[in-house]
């Protein structure tokens, strides 16, 4: 692609595979926004280990996890295409602002509740439930910024960054919440998420206003139709929410991790924080080597091998029960994999999809990859409930494979998707295309 007149010329990458800083070195309110990420992912990391602990420790009851994660998908399922509506028409900025003060007022609740001798596990429910309909308008106003802050060339890397920032927390912030909950207990552990928002509103405050593009109609019914109806015309856009969906829904052992610190690799609470923390490490090594994800001809093949090695991860995580550092690395492993995953599945739907339409069709890539988390932490402590934990994470992973076997049997096109991840997504008056019946390349054959 060529370079605009007068930018800087790209640097030299070590072999195009580390991570490309330049966003945060040229575009000031990108910048600001990945900072305040930083602060804020940290303490909400916390509160995604600290949560489900406490609804364990309180009901000793799988299940009991299982419902607190109910209580999280319904209300992505109801909010989450409305908020992508809502990005599209109002200042992104704003939005956030209001989002991230409504969610601090949540991490302040959460530590009242705490403070109290039995916390009622209704209110727990109702927290977390108010919490992730916040996110789920929070995170495709979020998501849908980036283009508008970074230029095209850009746009691979600044992706890869915001992967990079969420895996760091994810293993600075578990592991900061296994401390805290070990020696300061709960409510400590609420407090640093409640003082971490603080740094995102102070960064948004700083940055400049992202009003909506021009001609863009007010959120309602018909706004979110039109995205739903793009989002169909593209078999590309299908494919990633359906692999996603897929890996999340039958390979996520994220809500078994209390029951197997406790109860089968007997390491305390402290080894919920270890397994979120390997998890993040994995996943954050990954960011930080996704240099090349940029270069990639044929992001659908690569991303259908991710997954294929996520799943593989998975089962190996859940049969080494018989050494947790063994577990914690292939539980690294495949979170690495994940994250190589959902870096080219995001460029794939900025790339494909308008500004205009960006944060509709994002909400449907926040219901997907917040949605299927959900879905499978009840799927796994259900099926845990009868064959345990540990059997419950290998299921997870065989299911997986075959699930993207039958993926790729019935969209083969995806594998053979040619697309150009830094050429930026279409101008805001390109229709959308219509639906591909046949293989699908996207973009020049040498791209």
């Amino acid at each position: 692609m060529a370079r605009a007149p007068g930018s800087p010329p790209p640097r030299r990458r070590l072999g195009g595979i580390v991570l490309d800083p330049t966003p945060l070195r040229l575009d000031r309110d990108y910048r600001l926004l990945w900072t305040g990420q930083a602060v804020s992912a940290t303490g909400r990391a916390i509160t995604q280990v600290v949560l489900p602990y406490q609804v364990y420790v309180l009901t000793n009851d799988l299940l009991a996890v299982g419902i607190l994660s109910i209580f999280q998908l319904v209300p992505i399922l109801v909010f989450s295409l409305g908020g992508g509506a809502m990005a599209d028409s109002v200042d992104r900025r704003k939005l956030l602002l209001i989002t991230q003060g409504a969610l601090m007022a949540c991490a302040t609740a959460l530590v009242l509740l705490a403070l109290l001798p039995a916390p009622p596990l209704a209110a727990l429910y109702a927290v977390a439930f108010v919490s992730a309909g916040l996110s789920a308008v929070d995170q495709p106003a979020r998501s849908s910024s980036i283009p508008r802050l970074v230029p095209p060339e850009r746009m691979p890397a600044a992706i890869s960054l915001n992967q990079a920032v969420f895996n760091a927390s994810a293993i600075v912030g578990p592991a900061i919440g296994g401390i805290v909950l070990a020696t300061a207990g709960i409510a400590a552990a609420y407090v640093v998420d409640v003082v971490s928002y603080l740094g995102a509103i102070i960064a948004l405050l700083l940055m400049h206003p992202i009003p909506p593009a021009a001609g863009v109609a007010r959120a309602g019914v018909g706004a979110i139709v039109e995205g739903l109806r793009f989002a169909a015309s593209k078999r590309p856009l299908l494919a990633t929410f359906l692999v996603d969906l897929n890996a999340m829904v039958f390979g996520s052992p994220r809500a078994l991790f209390p029951a197997l610190a406790l109860d089968v690799f007997m390491v305390g609470p402290a080894g919920v924080g270890f397994m979120a923390s390997a998890a993040g490490v994995g996943a954050f090594v990954a960011a930080l080597l996704s240099g090349w994800t940029g270069g990639v001809k044929r992001p659908g093949r690569a991303v259908l091998i991710a997954v294929a090695v996520w799943g593989l991860g998975i089962m190996a995580f859940g049969l080494s029960t018989f050494s947790f550092p063994l577990a914690l690395l292939f539980l690294a492993i495949a979170a690495g994999a994940d994250v190589i995953s959902a870096v080219l599945r995001s460029a794939i739907l900025q790339v494909l999809t308008p500004d205009s339409l960006r944060g509709r069709v994002s909400s449907i890539h926040v219901l997907v990859v917040t949605g299927g988390p959900r879905i499978g932490d009840v799927e796994a402590t259900a099926v845990a409930s009868v064959i345990g934990p540990a059997g419950s994470v290998v299921a997870g992973g065989v299911l997986t494979l075959m699930g993207l076997g039958l993926i790729h049997l019935g969209m083969p096109e995806f594998a053979r998707l040619e697309l150009r991840l830094d050429e930026g997504p279409p101008p805001d008056d390109e229709p959308p295309a219509p639906a591909a019946t046949g293989p699908l390349a996207v973009g020049p054959a040498d791209a």
